[in-house]
């Protein structure tokens, strides 16, 4: 037998109780053999997949489907085409408002980057789109699947004490979200948008970059398609962001230590642009200038977040605007739209799913 855990208790023969807790980033390997003995080992997040990848460095382009190991030894896979940042903060996966952002930036251009020039990553930031790494199979089982085991390390969370069932908040696990499961246990985590998507002046294309409004005033389906569009890497499926991926993430900053649950599920203004933030002006502000948690621009707060997840004939968005207050509106807080309806406060993220082989 062979399980992984977060923690482990026993005893010896003498009764003497022992705890053993993995360190931050690792995950302990459990195993017995048909003797009953057994043996214990950290391991990092994918050590149990047998995957064979091709390594990268911090810094680096991805020929092909490759695997990044951090300083900590905690690992992530990085799709055909995109690159590691060369940025220290946001090139650890596990950590205190730090995670893993990958750059889509053309080959020729990557090897002249200085990643320790601010004013040069400034402006990668606001020429190349960007990923963030939520690194699930570090996460605890506290969350659901099936709406009522909360069980899970992938799954939505129920932090305000709504009540998940066919008839009111409910998020089949089939099709589309079966595929993100599927992935998410082959390759341990998933990406997301770094920021809202917002839309290209120029040629209208969806994109994840700092400096620009986010898309606003888009139905349900609209965003939907256009989040199917974004995935630029033949490792990568695109979709708008399901409940159990919005939770997901926002379970990561709770558990790395950014932030705290009741900043999440009671009071999120500290957080983001609401109305009662005087450090923002009361009214939308571009990306990147909405408040960073774990790498992560606008998390909650300037606009809501079109997601999948459903109630009765509506679509379920999250997070609140600039003009909720944050103890109203947290990042946890769940309403619901039409979605056949437009509105200006409005809008959405896509996730990213590496491919798995059938």
């Amino acid at each position: 037998m062979k399980e992984l855990c977060n923690e482990f208790v026993f005893w010896d023969e003498r009764g003497v109780i022992f705890e053993v807790k993995a360190a931050k980033g690792k995950l302990l390997e459990i195993s017995i053999g048909a003797d009953g003995k057994g043996s214990m080992k950290e391991v990092s997040v994918v050590d149990d997949t047998n995957l064979e990848l091709p390594s990268i460095s911090a810094g680096e382009y991805a020929e092909v489907l490759s695997m990044y190991t951090d300083k900590d030894g905690n690992k992530a896979v990085v799709p055909q085409g995109w690159t590691v940042s060369g940025v220290a903060s946001e090139n650890v996966i596990w950590g205190k408002d730090i995670g893993l952002v990958i750059y889509y930036i053309p080959k020729e251009k990557v090897s002249g980057i200085d990643w320790k020039n601010k004013s040069k990553v400034n402006g990668l930031m606001k020429t190349y789109d960007q990923l963030v790494w939520i690194p699930i199979n570090m996460l605890s089982d506290t969350s659901t699947l099936d709406g009522i085991h909360f069980n899970e390390k992938f799954g939505r969370m129920n932090y305000r004490n709504e009540e998940f069932s066919e008839s009111e908040y409910n998020e089949p696990l089939v099709g589309e979200l079966l595929g993100t499961k599927k992935s998410i246990d082959t390759y341990g985590g998933c990406y997301i948008t770094r920021y809202k998507v917002s839309k290209d002046k120029k040629t209208g294309e969806p994109r994840s970059i700092k400096g620009a409004y986010p898309w606003a005033e888009i139905d349900f389906q609209t965003a939907k398609n256009v989040a199917a569009t974004m995935s630029k890497s033949e490792n990568l499926i695109s979709h708008l962001t399901y409940g159990a991926e919005y939770d997901t993430r926002i379970k990561w900053t709770i558990e790395t230590g950014t932030v705290t649950r009741r900043d999440i599920a009671e009071d999120s203004t500290r957080l983001g642009n609401y109305h009662n933030n005087k450090e923002y002006p009361n009214k939308i502000v571009k990306t990147g200038e909405d408040g960073c948690i774990n790498m992560i621009y606008g998390l909650t707060g300037n606009m809501d977040e079109w997601t999948q997840e459903s109630k009765n004939s509506h679509r379920v968005i999250r997070g609140g605007f600039y003009y909720n207050a944050g103890f109203d509106f947290p990042a946890a807080c769940r309403n619901q739209l039409d979605p056949k309806d437009c509105y200006y406060v409005t809008g959405f993220r896509a996730t990213f799913i590496l491919k798995v082989a059938i």
